[in-house]
């Protein structure tokens, strides 16, 4: 734990600095510098996120050679994971893509938790007549989210953000779907009720619903921009099982360089001749 805090200090000091320079060199007020700060952060995360979504899209194209595979080893947990290993290098494939992301916020979300935890002592009197308010409802973003009705207007709008995110987040299984729409309403109990006495002050809940409607306006665009683009054909890896061996419901892949069967002609169609005229009946 002391390590962990260790490794948040600089963190802090960043946070706290970049909070500083968009409050005074650009007039924001406190909240609109936390909308500001995670604005910057995730577009300095746009380059992992392209990567997170390539990834997987190329997932989602070769998802039915992957349950191919699967079927196949279905007996050899060890042999099964081995393919998929090599699969996944061959199509250049990253199976944690969808936590690419994420990673970075966590340590700038906890850095921001405790800058916002200290901020009445270490901060606010360096500035004694700056607005702690937002938007002309919240009062004081310092505060817990329970001490005011604006929290929990605040709560739900988190809420509603983490699941359009989830939604609109490209390309995921239906159990990573799952429970990226339960989390957020786990996270909300956890916060009216923390353990320890732990205070969640408001202006976590505006870095973190600011960073969900990023993501949604971040999908939004994604999905025009798929639909525009026809997706590429499948390439048969060396672990691709024949069409004999394919996954129920997934197409048959052909050996390399062999036609696909010619269909089986139907029946000769019949045609009508017409009757001439004063042809005897």
């Amino acid at each position: 734990m002391i390590a962990f805090l260790s490794i948040l200090s600089p963190i802090e000091d960043v946070l706290t600095w970049a909070l500083e320079g968009l409050h005074t060199t650009f007039g924001l007020t406190w909240a609109w510098s936390i909308v500001a700060l995670t604005i910057t952060v995730r577009m300095l995360l746009v380059p992992l996120t392209v990567r997170q979504i390539h990834s997987m899209q190329r997932m989602q194209e070769h998802l039915p050679e992957m349950k191919a595979i699967q079927k196949r080893y279905k007996n050899d947990r060890r042999k099964q994971n081995e393919e998929l290993m090599k699969f996944y290098k061959e199509n250049q494939i990253n199976p944690a893509s969808s936590c690419l992301p994420i990673i970075p916020q966590i340590p700038i979300f906890f850095a921001l938790y405790f800058v916002l935890r200290d901020f009445d002592d270490e901060i606010y009197p360096l500035y004694p007549e700056s607005d702690l308010g937002w938007l002309g409802f919240v009062p004081d973003i310092t505060a817990n989210i329970t001490s005011d009705w604006s929290g929990y207007v605040l709560l739900a709008v988190y809420v509603a953000s983490q699941v359009a995110s989830t939604w609109f987040m490209p390309t995921q299984s239906k159990g990573q779907r799952v429970i990226f729409l339960i989390l957020p309403f786990v996270f909300a109990f956890f916060i009216l009720d923390p353990p320890g006495g732990t205070v969640f002050p408001v202006g976590l809940l505006i870095y973190w619903m600011t960073t969900n409607l990023w993501t949604v306006g971040q999908g939004i665009v994604t999905r025009g921009l798929r639909q525009k683009t026809m997706p590429e054909p499948l390439k048969r890896s060396s672990r691709t099982p024949p069409k004999t061996e394919q996954a129920d419901g997934a197409a048959p892949v052909e050996p390399d360089g062999a036609e696909p069967a010619p269909k089986p002609a139907g029946q000769p169609r019949k045609v009508k001749r017409k009757k001439k005229k004063g042809a005897r009946r």
